[in-house]
């Protein structure tokens, strides 16, 4: 299960939720002051893929990242 971030519309506590997706937008009460209007907040994550590109590539031959090597003679 997933982990969602909630904010309280009463008090400002942001607090952390282990919940199944299809329950990450009901309400859930504050943690702080017992409150049923909180929201879930859109969280940020860091993803690092050590210089290696990820997607597809759009230009090159394949065996480079981006076509500027020797064996794409470009």
């Amino acid at each position: 299960m997933p982990v969602y971030e909630y904010a309280c519309k009463d008090c400002g506590h942001k607090f952390d939720s282990l919940r199944s997706m299809k329950d990450a937008d009901e309400p859930i009460q504050c943690k702080n002051c017992q409150s049923l209007h909180t929201h879930r907040k859109l969280s940020t994550f860091f993803s690092q893929s050590e210089g290696r590109s990820i997607g597809p590539q759009t230009s090159g031959c394949g065996g480079c990242n981006g076509g500027s090597c020797a064996s794409c003679r470009n």
